[in-house]
């Protein structure tokens, strides 16, 4: 029996739309406005058919593990090996965090994610007067080698992976687990995990920079050089749209601005001599999971369809796991509440559920009271085991992108990567992301729709449980997690007993090495780092020498 042409399929939708669906619009009316995605222009109709595809459809489709990646980087997915279970953890000192970690792995989780205070996320010490109050409060204090120690005690390096989520300074926190790694007799060629590495959406989104852009990028791409040849295992990069949502933009710009970020970091790596085959295989990503369940899920395969096509076709890579968008992904932080706190948990299971049928490589699930502080031991326990529950209970795992030819899901992933492109191309014209960041583009469109979400709420046309609606006017209540005054007290005491300690000749040797290699723009200063860490220097003293030379990053006023 031949297959309906696409026309005939159009005719037929329409004709449907206009002899039953019309006559249902007029009796009933349609809801108080029409249903929309994150990105208010994207209206969703009320049915999808073979018609709102193209021709081109089953092509596009593919199967998983081939190129174009639609469906996943793995030919057999979670059937061959679960996700990495990550729960972001980190708070006070190094030693009550690695209680947490060993609590975590005990539970199950299987990988390690690291959240780092504010000082730390901008290079100073915790004794540094810029420190003050913030220490060990939103994640862990490491100021040197002794703290990265105690935080990674009894934790096997050559079995677990480590994820931190540092930026600026990301080159000294993982020359700090490379020289872990050697005390354990784990050796760096051995060691896997990532660093977020991302300095663009730090620029973006975020705001924890230290360096001007010119010096940030040198920084990677140096990176790149050394882990593509010391430490292959590791992801030298984790370009991440998570923050660019939380920010406030739709799926269709976390989308484009990541990958736009993406296209920058490999055009840097290219014009400082790398090939690309050489580092693309240890990059990834790091996506955000938002309420919209089917859209999430088309934003996964959008983008993983079109990085391979952008990789391939932009780039010439040749090697196909330069073509493959591994990504991790976190619940949505900013969909939080911290009204009826126990939603939450619903929250993010969808939103992790999205993520999984998505294809994720590696996931986190945000526990319920993290609107309110960090989370408790409780409240992690509930979110790691909703990642248990959906691994072992749900199904979700038993087949690859089984969501693929939903009619529905199929025009979102479509639409989104039309959509992401049109951005892309812009940003092109503009000069590429760091031109599109340093001009502004991409911060005014993130507050515009961040603007716009928040009027939605505030109007009550965008409907947030317990918070415009189905309020019950209950207070938050039950167990807080909260992080004692002493902390910075004792950092300052350690770091004061380590100064003391340490070889200061072989402190100044090793900094001053590193100033002098900075002033050369074609110095590789990764083993310089790892050195000076080795030396004991502290994270303070190393992003000092590097400020020295470099500089601090002042933003413009966009607005």
């Amino acid at each position: 029996m031949a297959e309906p042409n696409p026309s005939s399929l159009a005719e037929q939708k329409a004709r449907w739309e206009a002899e039953t669906l019309a006559p249902l619009v007029t009796r009933f009316g349609e809801r108080k406005k029409p249903f929309t995605t994150s990105d208010e222009k994207m209206v969703v109709s009320t049915v999808y058919t073979p018609a709102d595809g193209d021709e081109a459809y089953p092509q596009k489709l593919g199967l998983p593990g081939e190129y174009p990646f639609t469906r996943g980087v793995q030919p057999n997915l979670y059937r061959g090996r679960l996700w990495t279970m990550r729960q972001y953890a980190g708070f006070g000192n190094a030693q009550e965090s690695n209680e947490r970690y060993k609590f975590l792995i005990a539970q199950g989780q299987t990988g390690l994610s690291v959240a780092f205070d504010l000082p730390t996320q901008i290079g100073y010490d915790a004794d540094h007067p810029f420190a003050e109050g913030e220490v060990g409060k939103v994640g862990v204090s490491i100021s040197s080698l002794r703290d990265m120690h105690t935080l990674l005690a009894d934790i096997p390096l050559d079995k677990v992976s480590i994820s931190m989520t540092i930026n600026a300074p990301a080159a000294v926190l993982l020359a700090m687990v490379i020289a872990v790694g050697k005390t354990q007799g784990v050796p760096a060629h051995q060691l896997r995990g990532t660093i977020q590495n991302d300095i663009l959406k730090e620029y973006i989104a975020r705001g924890t920079y230290i360096f001007p852009p010119a010096p940030s990028m040198r920084l990677i791409t140096d990176i790149f050089r050394y882990c593509a040849s010391d430490v292959p295992k590791w992801n030298t990069i984790s370009i991440s749209g998570y923050h660019i949502r939380e920010a406030g933009s739709t799926a269709v710009q976390e989308v484009a601005f990541t990958l736009a970020n993406g296209i920058e970091y490999v055009r840097q790596a290219l014009a400082v001599g790398l090939d690309v085959d050489q580092f693309a295989p240890q990059l990834s990503f790091f996506f955000n999971a938002h309420n919209n369940f089917l859209e999430e899920v088309g934003k996964f395969r959008a983008a993983r369809r079109l990085w391979a096509r952008i990789m391939r076709q932009r780039f010439g890579a040749k090697n196909p796991d330069s073509w493959k968008l591994r990504f991790h992904t976190q619940t949505g932080g900013s969909t939080l509440t911290a009204q009826q706190p126990d939603n939450n948990i619903v929250r993010v299971t969808l939103q992790a559920l999205a993520a999984i049928l998505g294809g994720t490589q590696s996931l986190h699930t945000n526990s319920r009271d993290e609107a309110l502080a960090l989370p408790t031991e409780k409240s992690v326990e509930i979110a790691l085991r909703t990642q248990q529950i959906l691994a072992y209970e749900s199904g979700a795992a038993d087949t690859v992108d089984p969501l693929a030819g939903s009619y529905y899901v199929e025009w979102l992933t479509d639409e989104i990567e039309r959509r992401a492109e049109e951005y892309i191309a812009r940003i092109d014209e503009l000069g590429g992301a760091l031109a599109a960041v340093e001009e502004g583009y991409i911060q005014r469109e993130i507050q515009d729709a961040a603007y716009r979400t928040q009027r939605a709420v505030e109007k009550g046309s965008e409907v947030v449980v317990g918070v415009n609606r189905f309020q019950t006017g209950e207070q938050p209540h039950g167990e807080l997690l909260r992080v004692d005054e002493r902390v910075r007290q004792e950092q300052c005491a350690a770091l004061a007993a380590l100064r003391a300690e340490r070889a200061p000749q072989a402190v100044q040797s090793a900094l001053a090495s590193l100033a002098q290699a900075a002033q050369d723009p074609q110095a590789p200063l990764m083993a310089l780092i790892v050195a000076a860490v080795e030396s004991h220097a502290t994270l303070g003293e190393i992003c000092d020498t590097l400020r020295g030379v470099f500089g601090e990053y002042t933003p413009e006023n966009w607005v």
